[in-house]
């Protein structure tokens, strides 16, 4: 695989692996927790997943040949709780991440020479591809937080358990100071 084809599908695989912690820490929530603010005038999960779902399809929906800002995009709207239902907020959510995977299954390693533009600012395709994932990462990491707190003591760990590194280490790596295999 050339350096090109290992950038695309590396970008792909850490925008979905923020997409699982996402997941994973929602499903650990009702309804009414995904929509409770830690704090009056902060972002519920759902709306900091209507955030993504709107970034992500602004930017990545004709990505390479028109503004990642569409005239259609209603960012302020993002910011208010607007869904029915969970499911419509899952809906649009995964529309959101369509989007990113649309487009990245057929970027090809030459696109990663072109510019795209951003509110009007030139980028070049990698960095491009590097704040988006920046910026969606932050808002995971928001997400996984608050579904943290609200869960309390239900919570299961998203990724390696307080207290289980050496545990993890030994079943995936062997004994500790055991040659590498």
């Amino acid at each position: 695989m050339e350096l090109g084809e290992s950038l695309l599908a590396a970008a792909r695989e850490a925008f979905f692996s923020q997409k699982d912690l996402a997941d994973r820490a929602i499903a650990q929530l009702s309804d009414a927790q995904l929509r409770q603010p830690l704090a009056g005038d902060a972002n519920s999960i759902a709306i900091v997943m209507k955030h993504i779902a709107g970034n992500l399809t602004s930017r990545w929906t004709s990505f390479l040949t028109s503004d990642g800002e569409k005239p259609t995009r209603d960012r302020d709207g993002e910011f208010v709780d607007s869904f029915t239902s969970r499911a419509e907020m899952l809906e649009v959510w995964d529309r959101g991440w369509a989007c990113v995977d649309s487009t990245l299954s057929t970027l090809r390693p030459a696109d990663l020479q072109a510019r795209v533009t951003v509110r009007g600012e030139s980028l070049a395709v990698p960095f491009a591809i590097q704040r988006s994932l920046a910026h969606i990462s932050y808002h995971v990491g928001q997400i996984v937080l608050i579904a943290r707190i609200h869960a309390g003591p239900a919570w299961r760990t998203l990724t390696i358990a307080p207290g289980g590194s050496r545990q993890y280490n030994r079943d995936h790596w062997g004994p500790i100071g055991a040659p590498p295999s």
